[in-house]
């Protein structure tokens, strides 16, 4: 071929972008690309309808739950009467008592909540009250640390103790016969319906269960709900007074008038 036409053929193939088959040629990785970016806002766009149709169900107790547990503490074999009310405070935890040997669960913020409401959480809302896996302190019933001798007057008196702690996940049915041993009270999450003893006690003895009065305490504000304990009482006696006037009136009526009518007549 001669060089002029080489030139111009050169020149020609410049023009047209590199011939015929270079631009024929689809770029693949350009719209591989695009359907990757199309198919990843898709699925995003996908999961966050279904994310805000089925949100995660929270942790319980919820705030604004409602649970209880009996509690006991049993100081050398002796068990002590129920802890007094949480004093008043400008601010009520969310898990307290009423002097009824009742935890409540109320959870009222996150600090109380879900995983967080636990015996050890309890016992930091009660003040006066510790509770480690080497001590307990009762308000007005005195301190104790693992080791240490019973003290006189009690059942084990003079005999060594340490801390245990013994749950029970119902007083009814088949869990009501098989306590857990708990050793840390801040991994002993709360539940309803269950029963917790702290004790003072020599190893290897026996723990009962909170007392008969708490245990019916805590069945019943399961069972009514702790805003209709107080009030629920007074309505049904009410509402049965007032049946009882009007009936009692009622056949008074009904028998005077037969027997006014009945002379007359006569």
């Amino acid at each position: 071929m001669a060089r002029g036409s080489t030139g111009r053929w050169v020149a020609r193939a410049a023009a047209t972008g590199g011939g015929r088959t270079y631009r024929g040629q689809a770029p693949v990785r350009w719209y591989s690309s695009l359907v990757l970016i199309v198919l990843l806002g898709v699925t995003l766009v996908v999961y966050s309808r279904y994310e805000n149709s089925h949100p995660a169900a929270a942790t319980q107790p919820a705030i604004g739950s409602h649970w209880y547990a009996a509690v006991g503490f049993d100081i050398c074999g002796k068990v002590e009467p129920a802890l007094a009310s949480n004093p008043s405070t400008a601010t009520v935890p969310g898990i307290s008592t009423q002097g009824d040997g009742v935890i409540h669960i109320s959870p009222t913020s996150s600090v109380d909540a879900g995983n967080h409401a636990t015996l050890a959480r309890f016992v930091q809302s009660y003040p006066g009250l510790e509770l480690t896996q080497t001590k307990l302190k009762v308000p007005s019933h005195g301190s104790y640390t693992n080791g240490q001798k019973c003290p006189s007057g009690t059942p084990d008196a003079h005999k060594s103790a340490d801390v245990q702690i013994q749950t029970w996940a119902s007083p009814q049915g088949p869990a009501a016969s098989q306590p857990q041993t708990v050793s840390d009270p801040a991994s002993l999450k709360l539940a309803n319906g269950q029963l917790i003893t702290v004790a003072f006690v020599p190893p290897g003895s026996h723990i009962p269960k909170p007392s008969e009065s708490a245990i019916s305490t805590m069945l019943s504000l399961i069972s009514q709900g702790a805003t209709t304990t107080t009030t629920a009482p007074i309505t049904p006696s009410s509402s049965t007074t007032a049946p009882s006037s009007s009936s009692t009136t009622a056949p008074s009526t009904s028998t005077t008038a037969p027997s006014s009518t009945s002379t007359t007549k006569a």
